[in-house]
């Protein structure tokens, strides 16, 4: 806490320690730490990282130290998942077959619109997806609508809710 991060003590002995640990990875806490009667007597800790799965065993001395790292590391690493799935799961189409095909696989689709929103109408109701945002900091091309054929000046990101 000394050095500004949360931490949150679990000494409920109501619940075993699997679902403890269970009920904290659904709410996303990066680092578990845990402390047993054997660890305290041996002056050490078990470490466990959610995003690498990864477990070890520090002194209590430089658990401090080492969370501090891994909180940057942790967040490093969960960035750059995103980022490559995003990449992964993002097509650029032209043609409405293709925009219908892509859009039920799931992600996001960059089509041309032609910005009427007759025309974000017509295409949600034919797939269900809508526009999520007009990319800003994105070149401008020049295109035709996918589903009207009319001049676009730029792609716009399409997606389904779920």
């Amino acid at each position: 806490r000394a050095k500004n991060i949360r931490v949150k003590e679990d000494f409920r002995d109501t619940q075993k320690p699997g679902w403890k640990f269970a009920e904290y990875e659904v709410k996303g806490v990066p680092i578990r730490l845990v402390m047993g009667p054997r660890d305290l007597d041996q002056n050490t800790v078990e470490l466990f990282r959610r995003d690498t799965l990864e477990k070890k065993f520090l002194k209590l001395d430089d658990v401090v130290p080492e969370i501090t790292i891994l909180l940057d590391e942790i967040q490093e690493n969960l960035f750059e998942r995103a980022k490559l799935f995003n990449e992964k799961n993002t097509f650029s189409v032209d043609d409405f077959s293709i925009f219908q095909e892509k859009i039920t696989q799931g992600g996001f689709v960059l089509a041309h619109w032609d910005g009427t929103s007759e025309t974000e109408n017509e295409i949600k109701k034919i797939t269900k997806a809508t526009i999520r945002c007009i990319p800003i900091d994105v070149k401008k091309e020049a295109g035709k609508c996918i589903l009207t054929g009319k001049p676009s000046v730029q792609r716009v990101v399409f997606a389904k809710s779920y």
